[in-house]
């Protein structure tokens, strides 16, 4: 990639990182990606599973195709990296990538436009709504794979902790499948100095919390991976008054689908039977989430083929991830893979979803080349 082009991209991408908008309003960024495809002469569709776009090149006689998916949205989480192009929309923050992989995106079509040695089909979809939104699934159910077909998927997410611009490919297992817990407990409330009178859902709740740190434990297999975390409790407003409920919220994270079942049925168990030592109720609320992202073998092993005909170097030895990616829905619809490119060092408090982490400019290149490299030896696979 030349220098002006990786400039051009660097300038984008700290735009999109200036101006962040949270799942399912990607408004501005939707229009921001239209526009460049504009200036790059792409066709494309708007407005696909909600702020989605997906832009098509196409050239030779080949009747092959391939998709490429960026994710667009941004955190709730305020900013403090103290950056000339830090957000400027309070509390929301690109804190894990997004605006670095739709720039990455938008360098892959730039590639692409350039390189007349290739032919086929090529749909880039940008997606809406990866944190939590449904987007993936949202642009599926708008007929994504009918309406732009594709015979396989690829796409990246940036890597704190790994050599920045290297490739990380996995043989199978990516990330991990995700879930959201809510647990509400409904007690009596009353005066704090009257405990005998009230039903307490604060204690229950404590207990709640402890007991759920054995279902990993004690209920799954030792050589399976899973996590159960409350990441939130929320109840009372008094410090002298026992309130009447207090709501747990949390995710579970698993590496097979069986696994999730077994989370749920023991997170039901649990919470259902404090609340009845404690004389009350537990409402329990878990949503499907994500399944575990896993590649495709014969596409992953296309990956590796694509960086060393890229000149990018690349990685197969690292473990899989109990973080959850909703890439994981194409997979499983279409064959495919997901690597991971290198951010560089991860320095203590900068890594994903935190409020100083910054995506690294200079693997922009490398990212787009991978994008572009796979695309084409796809399409010639």
């Amino acid at each position: 990639m030349d220098k002006t082009l990786a400039d051009t991209l660097a300038g984008w991408r700290r735009h999109l990182h200036a101006h962040p908008e949270l799942s399912l309003n990607e408004r501005n960024t939707s229009a921001f990606v239209c526009e460049r495809l504009k200036e790059l002469g792409i066709p494309f569709v708007a407005n696909v599973g909600g702020h989605g776009v997906v832009a098509t090149i196409s050239r030779g006689q080949s009747n092959r195709s391939v998709g490429l998916r960026a994710d667009m949205d941004a955190l709730p989480i305020t900013e403090t990296t103290g950056l000339p192009y830090a957000s400027t929309n309070p509390g929301v923050m690109h804190a894990c990538g997004h605006d670095g992989h739709t720039t990455s995106l938008l360098g892959a079509a730039a590639l692409l436009m350039r390189d007349a040695s290739w032919s086929g089909t090529v749909h880039l979809v940008f997606q809406p709504a990866e944190e939590g939104g449904g987007g993936a699934k949202n642009m599926i159910n708008d007929g994504l794979f009918t309406r732009f077909p594709m015979e396989r998927i690829y796409g990246y997410h940036n890597w704190p902790g790994l050599d920045a611009g290297t490739v990380m490919v996995h043989d199978g297992p990516v990330m991990a499948g995700g879930g959201r817990i809510e647990i509400t407990m409904e007690g009596l409330a009353g005066h704090a100095a009257l405990p005998h009178l009230t039903r307490d859902p604060v204690v229950a709740a404590g207990h709640v919390l402890v007991a759920l740190q054995s279902i990993v434990a004690r209920n799954v297999d030792p050589l399976d991976a899973a996590v159960v975390t409350i990441g939130t409790i929320e109840g009372g407003r008094a410090a002298n008054q026992i309130p009447s409920m207090v709501t747990m919220r949390g995710t579970q994270r698993f590496s097979r689908n069986e696994i999730r079942d077994l989370l749920t049925e023991s997170i039901e168990r649990v919470a259902n039977g404090i609340a009845m030592t404690f004389g009350m109720t537990a409402k329990v609320n878990i949503s499907v989430g994500i399944g575990p992202t896993v590649n495709h073998k014969g596409d992953a092993a296309l990956a590796v083929e694509a960086c060393q005909e890229g000149g990018i170097p690349v990685r197969t030895d690292l473990r899989p991830a109990m973080t959850g990616e909703d890439f994981s829905w194409f997979l499983h619809e279409k064959p495919g893979a997901f690597v991971w490119i290198g951010n560089g060092p991860s320095e203590p408090g900068k890594d994903l979803h935190n409020d100083a982490y910054n995506f690294n400019d200079d693997i922009l290149p490398n990212a787009s080349g991978f994008l572009a490299g796979v695309a084409k030896r796809a399409l010639r696979a």
